[in-house]
């Protein structure tokens, strides 16, 4: 993993570099690659994979907003912090899918509870996951299953490219799939929440309204209690 700092305040980058290896640290992590940088030329001069971004809005030279623009350009699944004092700026941010604002001075305790977070969906868009099925094991990202379903014996991986049947039964991918973005919804389904565009009592419309799952009715409120938890953890 590599996380990036990126600000003109010296003390900001000292400190955010002090808390975050405290926080790998606290928890028995293994300590990440981390860089330090003094504007947004220099961050997007880097060439590295850039996996978690703390940003500065108000830089001299090329400001906040637009590397942020050009950083999703390049890898839109970077995790961006936005640290800043400026809060008129949070409009133009949200553009481009900021994960979390951290104002300035930085809460040390705040700032933990949402690293917690960004490393759940960072491993969450790393996680390959294999699907063998009877022509061969493919590798897929966990983050691009929009749902499984099981009809007529067979068991279907639907992603955004392609469709697999997998040789496995649900319960099997119930077991694989047990990060907080799966939910079973039905016997016959597990949906990603990062895919639902909405629901009722007993459907869940997927992908731009083009899939729809079951959602039993006992589930219907532990769904969208847990629908709710994963909106609040990505905003």
């Amino acid at each position: 993993m590599r996380i990036l700092i990126c600000d003109d305040d010296v003390l900001i980058r000292e400190r955010l570099q002090k808390y975050i290896n405290d926080f790998f640290r606290n928890n028995n992590l293994k300590c990440p690659e981390l860089l330090t940088l003094d504007s947004g030329e220099t961050l997007l001069a880097d060439k590295e994979t850039k996996d978690i971004v703390f940003l500065d809005i108000e830089m001299p030279g090329v400001s906040g907003i637009y590397t942020g623009n050009e950083l999703k350009k390049q890898n839109p699944n970077v995790i961006i912090f936005i640290v800043t004092s400026y809060m008129e700026y949070l409009d133009e941010a949200m553009r481009f899918q900021v994960f979390r604002y951290l104002s300035k001075p930085i809460d040390k305790q705040r700032l933990f509870r949402n690293l917690k977070d960004a490393l759940q969906l960072y491993h969450t868009l790393v996680n390959k996951i294999p699907i063998e099925t009877k022509d061969g094991v493919y590798s897929v990202l966990s983050s691009d299953i929009i749902f499984v379903e099981a009809t007529e014996r067979k068991v279907i991986i639907h992603t955004p490219d392609s469709d697999f049947e997998s040789v496995h039964n649900i319960q099997y991918w119930v077991n694989q799939l047990s990060d907080h973005c799966f939910f079973q919804s039905h016997r016959s389904f597990i949906v990603n929440m990062k895919y639902v565009d909405n629901f009722d009592h007993t459907l869940i419309h997927l992908y731009n309204q083009k899939f729809s799952a079951y959602l039993t009715r006992r589930k219907y409120t532990q769904f969208k209690n847990a629908y709710l938890l994963y909106i609040e953890s990505q905003s």
